[in-house]
């Protein structure tokens, strides 16, 4: 999972659009999770002692992460707090580092990215054990789940019709059209290795145009099926690929990595009976289960705290 780095778009913008897009900023953080305590994610406030914070990224399966690790450390008793819809894991990692988040829902493979562009790891174990090389001191990563949630170059139905662009087809396979195309994700994919400079080097895939959206979120989705952007980051959990018969491009050089949901934690901050009901979440989560509840909270709009407390519930770990 892509989270971002610095956009390249102009800041040359009229001051009263800055201020009607910081209202519609702060309307957006006020509208989080059921499970969300924290009036502002971005202030980087340290909560009081004994209490373990975990954040969540600006995506709804992240979101609901967070409150699934969450309600589990709730169940064992400690206090917790979130700070929900943070933003990019430029961000998050701050915040992890600075003790303002003591736990953060991640995906191994777009941190090791984060935090070497160059690293090549050929197993879950070899992606952790790269990870914790380049770590902040005060950080550590716990057990890896098997749920993954990979990006993908995704297209939509018109476009694969077009170009004759099957679930067999790759990223390669964009080489001599994708000139033809406008892709479309959040605003940090325009600089990431795991992006368009990606795209490029590993691929020789350059697009028409870049259309910086949301990170896997609605306006991805609608401008994907609304045929606005031809290609688009989408998450490989997200049920619309289902529902809107979007494809799925194979990424055969492994450019996307692994993706495993994996908790970051702040070392000294949490407490081993934190860290092992952490690990039982992980020890019960797998893709299929992870897209269920994606389902849950994207296509039936259920709250994802009262998804998350029906899941951990179910596995016995409420």
């Amino acid at each position: 999972m892509t989270s971002t780095a610095q956009s390249s778009r102009s800041r040359t913008r009229h001051t009263g659009a800055a201020a009607v897009a910081l209202t519609a900023a702060a309307a957006l953080l006020a509208g989080c999770s059921s499970g969300d305590t924290s009036d502002n994610p971005l202030a980087g406030e340290k909560a009081g002692a004994g209490t373990v914070v975990v954040g969540s990224n600006n995506f709804a399966e992240s979101t609901l992460l967070a409150d699934i690790y969450g309600e589990a450390l709730r169940a064992k008793g400690l206090k917790v707090a979130y700070k929900h819809n943070i933003g990019s894991r430029e961000t998050t990692y701050g915040l992890m580092k600075n003790g303002s988040v003591t736990v953060l829902p991640e995906y191994n493979g777009a941190l090791l990215a984060y935090l070497d562009s160059e690293a090549t790891p050929a197993t879950v174990e070899e992606t952790t054990a790269a990870i914790e090389k380049k770590l902040d001191g005060k950080l550590t990563l716990l057990q890896p789940s098997a749920a993954q949630n990979k990006d993908s170059i995704s297209v939509n139905a018109e476009t694969a019709k077009k170009y004759g662009l099957t679930a067999e087809s790759s990223i390669a396979d964009l080489e001599d059209i994708a000139d033809e195309l406008v892709i479309g994700g959040s605003p940090e994919f325009q600089t990431r290795h795991q992006g368009l400079a990606g795209l490029k080097s590993v691929y020789g895939v350059e697009f028409k145009s870049f259309k910086a959206l949301d990170a896997g979120g609605p306006l991805t989705q609608t401008a994907l099926k609304d045929n606005t952007v031809q290609a688009a980051d989408i998450f490989t959990t997200d049920p619309t690929i289902t529902r809107e018969k979007f494809v799925v491009l194979r990424d055969p050089e492994n450019l996307f990595g692994f993706q495993n949901v994996q908790p970051l934690v702040r070392e000294g901050d949490l407490s081993q009976e934190g860290a092992d009901a952490l690990d039982a979440v992980s020890a019960a989560l797998d893709t299929e289960t992870l897209m269920d509840l994606d389902a849950q909270v994207q296509l039936d709009k259920k709250d994802p705290l009262d998804v998350a407390k029906a899941w951990l519930k179910s596995v016995g770990l409420d």
